[in-house]
């Protein structure tokens, strides 16, 4: 995730319903000659959204099916998820805020559910046996909710603009408009039908593989068949302006832009969005090959986005990178690099846990080193060592354990300055072959699923041969600036870092107002 240059929160109470089997979470139940099942768990256990997620099954592939209408912000939406239960169920949750449930259907039978806050919990007519595959359906509509951003008053989720609806949040968005089992540990496939009004057009995650028009309608259907997180699924509906190329080394690409963004703003637009190949060409050399099968950006026009998101595949970009406070169009190439390094890390190699984010932010930030680099403005080490200098030890900036930030400041600056940071050290303390390795063995053992700050840790040790305690302690766990920086020095990067740091803090400027 990115601020942009002006940017910068269960207890289940399950019903019998016609006679089906009652279940409370963590207690066995037995019904006539089967044995016992359990209620699948509430909650995957994050510390940070201890109840987000559930427990029990693990999804495959949510398929969704859902008419919008932007004159009213009316979803009705029909989900088919299918998935595969881990524990002898006799009943399992699903996460859904604010939404009407109509029908839900277990493998095609009626089943009983109820609801608690954003729990809905679903008790089919039998219970489902370990390692079964089943299918749940479920028909819903309703106004879709909004979030806000961790400790901030930035809105997010289903959000409705004038032109149509942006989908876009962290960590809260996708509950607001479909039934899910909302953590990033349990990845899944999606496909989506979406069908909106003429004009509207829809940009989603993946590949467009069919638009089935109406007289007064369209539905669009889009298919991400890679398993992503569920934050990271979008339906973004609007007009938009689509340019479909390739990369030169062939990957697909598919761009949209909000087509009321004109002029000089369209131009600097596009031009960050025509370097796309040249950023995975420089990433790819860093972290190893793109680990998905399409690539492309989705520019909002709304005035009121305030973030950008690396939604997976097609990154989701507020207008407002392109501008300075004053509304003239400027370079956004650094925020284009940042959300692109994220489909590495953060969506093929997702968090485990949310205390973890440094893991994404971090990441995302050196690579914005690295173009720094690239376009001769300073290398990572310069930029560290300014960056450390000019950062007094009196500033809040170093009280917080980016480690451990808790839930308030999971998007604050140093989360991403000191993240990077932390990288940086570690190169200088393991030496470029070592480094390189780590993150590049970091990226391909973990592809495709989870990573934690011990594992990450464990990883550079056993590559380095080194015990990195001390590092690791010092700049992730420690709330006060480290005793001395072991970066390069050299006078010459302050200007270029603190032109980067200013840059950078201007894309997050909203989040501490």
């Amino acid at each position: 995730m990115s601020m942009s240059r002006r940017s910068l929160s269960r207890a289940v109470v399950v019903l019998g319903v016609g006679g089906l089997l009652l279940c409370v979470p963590g207690v066995a139940q037995a019904t006539g000659g089967d044995r016992h099942c359990v209620a699948g768990a509430p909650g995957v256990g994050d510390a940070y959204y201890p109840t987000y997620g559930n427990g029990g099954y693990d999804v495959r592939r949510y398929g969704l099916d859902v008419a919008y209408d932007p004159a009213t912000d009316v979803l009705d939406g029909r989900a088919t998820i299918s998935a595969k239960a881990t524990q002898r169920l006799c009943s399992f949750n699903l996460d859904l805020v604010g939404l009407v449930v109509r029908t839900v259907k277990v493998d095609g039978r009626r089943a009983a559910w109820s609801r608690s806050g954003q729990e809905l919990t679903v008790t089919p007519r039998r219970p489902l046996q370990r390692g079964k595959q089943f299918q749940v359906f479920l028909r819903y509509d309703g106004v879709p909710v909004e979030f806000l951003l961790p400790g901030t008053d930035i809105r997010t989720g289903f959000m409705t603009v004038s032109d149509g609806a942006t989908v876009v949040g962290q960590p809260e968005v996708a509950a607001a408009w479909f039934p899910v089992n909302d953590h990033p540990i349990d990845k899944a496939a999606y496909t989506f039908e979406v069908t909106v009004p003429r004009p509207y057009e829809v940009v989603a995650n993946g590949f467009l593989t069919d638009l089935d028009s109406a007289v007064d309608s369209r539905t669009w259907t889009w298919n991400a068949r890679e398993p992503m997180a569920s934050y990271l699924a979008t339906i973004d509906i609007g007009l938009w302006d689509f340019h479909q190329w390739r990369t030169e080394s062939g990957i697909p690409v598919l761009d949209a832009v909000d087509s009321a963004i004109t002029g000089g703003l369209r131009a600097e637009i596009d031009s960050s969005l025509n370097r796309q190949g040249e950023v995975l060409d420089l990433l790819e050399e860093a972290f190893g090959p793109y680990p998905f099968s399409t690539v492309g950006g989705i520019v909002e026009g709304q005035d009121d986005l305030l973030f950008a998101l690396e939604t997976q595949t097609r990154p989701v970009y507020s207008k407002l990178f392109w501008l300075d406070e004053n509304g003239n169009p400027v370079n956004g190439d650094p925020v284009v690099v940042h959300e692109l390094a994220h489909q590495w890390f953060g969506d093929d190699v997702a968090l485990a846990r949310w205390q973890d984010i440094w893991l994404n932010e971090g990441f995302a930030t050196y690579a914005e080193w690295l173009w720094e680099d690239y376009e001769g403005r300073g290398t990572p080490q310069e930029i560290a060592q300014a960056s450390y200098d000019d950062i007094p030890a009196s500033d809040p900036f170093w009280a917080v354990e980016i480690g451990d930030p808790g839930v308030d400041h999971l998007f604050d600056f140093a989360v991403y300055l000191r993240g990077a940071m932390t990288l940086q050290a570690l190169r200088n303390e393991v030496g470029d072959t070592a480094f390189w390795k780590i993150i590049r063995t970091w990226a391909a053992q973990r592809s495709g699923g989870h990573g934690t700050t011990p594992q990450f840790i464990a990883l550079a040790e056993q590559i380095s041969r080194m015990q990195l305690d001390d590092l690791f302690t010092t700049w992730l766990f420690t709330a006060s600036k480290p005793a001395t920086a072991p970066f390069a020095a050299s006078r010459r990067a302050h200007a270029a870092a603190a032109a980067w740091r200013a840059d950078a803090k201007r894309r997050m400027s909203r989040l501490h107002r």
